[in-house]
């Protein structure tokens, strides 16, 4: 692990996590309604005001006995936790690994030990690979590997995935705790993991699909509301490639209150669709209160999308897409 490790004091007695983190569903249906990594889980204080996001019923909270902490440190980039949530547990996290960064803990990489599917946006990130040419894969904002994992393990080896991260201390705990290091191993010729800046990334010929996930302090990054950065990602695609964004929203806790998940998201589609035009579409998680995304080029033939999806659980998310002009927040 880096050397920049400091002791931190151990974190309150209860993790609250709002109901709505995920919206579970029975197996025979499709409708999965992902959260994103970015919704903190809160902790209960009795003595603090309610979180805008928390909801009263006791049933959200996770007991102390049933939630390990794992790592906790603060790194040159973040504040970093490592928590296990306990497979007895009667929540949708239970059995799950959490990486949570910033002061709120947002939540950024999520593992389950007995499935593959992450029940968050990572797996709409899984569906990108059928609708783009053939080519290397870039993952803007790495984490500690959920995207790239999915893709590898779901998708044929000619598929690669370059990731960047800016934070190398990340890296570390993907490799300590989230099995990237296994990950590494088993497919030593399709992932390539950079540390820098994401908006620099590049490949020689081109990228065939970009997946950008870069969040800083809990918000969206403001480079991301910037027509200029969207024409230069698009200039290292190669011919037909695509772009698909978490665009976050009103479940994105920032550090600054002035950074509203939703104005946020709103600023960073209309940059966007400044550059890409007509062909950006929008997918809502949830009832309009979980996280979007964005994605670029011509709708494909949704039929075809689904029947090279290598997932049935991955289908629902086909039908999901709008155009943005047609995208509207639900305030």
């Amino acid at each position: 692990m880096a050397k920049e490790l400091v002791s931190l004091q151990l974190l309150p007695p209860q993790f609250h996590i709002p109901r709505h983190f995920i919206a579970l569903s029975s197996p025979s249906t499709l409708n999965l309604r992902p959260k994103p990594p970015q919704n903190p889980i809160f902790i209960r204080r009795a003595t603090t005001q309610s979180h805008r996001h928390k909801t009263s019923n006791d049933d959200d909270a996770i007991p102390a006995n049933e939630v390990k902490t794992i790592a906790k440190f603060k790194s040159r980039h973040n504040y970093i936790r490592v928590i296990e949530v306990s497979r007895k547990t009667e929540h949708p996290l239970a059995g799950s690994r959490l990486l949570l960064l910033d002061n709120p803990g947002n939540i950024h990489s999520i593992s389950f030990l007995l499935k593959t599917l992450t029940d968050s946006y990572f797996d709409v990130f899984a569906t990108l690979p059928p609708i783009i040419p053939p080519g290397p894969i870039g993952v803007l904002g790495f984490g500690a590997g959920s995207t790239a994992r999915l893709i590898l393990e779901l998708y044929p080896p000619e598929i690669t995935v370059h990731g960047w991260e800016i934070d190398p201390c990340v890296i570390d705990v993907g490799r300590e705790y989230f099995g990237l290091s296994k990950l590494e191993r088993d497919h030593k010729d399709r992932i390539f993991i950079n540390i820098g800046d994401a908006l620099n990334a590049s490949v020689k010929t081109g990228f065939s699909g970009i997946l950008v996930d870069l969040f800083s302090e809990g918000s969206v990054i403001e480079e991301l509301q910037d027509p200029k950065v969207w024409k230069s990602l698009k200039s290292r695609l190669r011919k037909r490639g695509r772009i698909m964004v978490n665009v976050g929203g009103r479940c994105v806790e920032a550090e600054d209150s002035e950074r509203d998940g939703d104005l946020v998201m709103e600023e960073t589609l209309k940059a966007m669709s400044q550059v890409f035009g007509d062909k950006l579409f929008v997918l809502t998680l949830g009832n309009g209160n979980d996280s979007s995304l964005a994605l670029t080029g011509d709708l494909p033939d949704l039929d075809a999308w689904k029947k090279r999806l290598p997932l049935p659980e991955l289908r629902s998310f086909v039908d999901m897409w709008k155009p943005f002009t047609k995208f509207r927040l639900k305030y």
